[in-house]
């Protein structure tokens, strides 16, 4: 008897069956913990959960640099409202988040890091025209 050239091929069985869990962890949990959650960039953050209720912020990014005012430069971000280190090694790149109420602080770091041309000043988490010659001098009015 001829056998159908369209039926599949006999494949033999086997005496086990296989494990049907693909994932190499055993527990992970289906939630994000709060650390999770604030590494998360503002950008990413708020495309997934739309867009946080946080005051009016400025943001100060700067880089590793040389000299005796680097450590003390991130001693100040860190006392900052958020502070968070991003990359690593030379790469490494300091954000620290300020408040209104904040403003003195803001200018005492700024102070230091605002001679390096990477430095970065961010409104409300996002690069904006002018903000190094526009925002900031706004924020010093606060200043009393």
């Amino acid at each position: 008897m001829a056998s159908d050239p369209n039926a599949p091929p006999s494949l033999p069985v086997p005496d086990y069956r296989p494990v049907e869990r693909f994932w190499p962890y055993v527990e992970l949990s289906e939630q994000p913990t709060d650390e999770e959650l604030a590494a998360l960039s503002p950008e990413l953050s708020e495309a997934l959960f739309g867009t946080p209720r946080l005051p009016f912020s400025v943001t100060i990014e700067f880089p590793r640099f040389e000299g005796g005012d680097y450590a003390r430069a991130v001693e100040m971000a860190r006392a900052s409202a958020e502070y968070r280190e991003l990359g690593g090694g030379d790469r490494v790149r300091h954000r620290a988040r300020f408040f209104p109420q904040d403003a003195v602080r803001l200018r005492d770091l700024f102070d230091i890091v605002g001679r390096y041309d990477a430095t970065d000043v961010l409104i409300d988490d996002r690069p904006v025209p002018y903000a190094r010659e526009l925002w900031l001098p706004l924020v010093w009015f606060l200043i009393r």
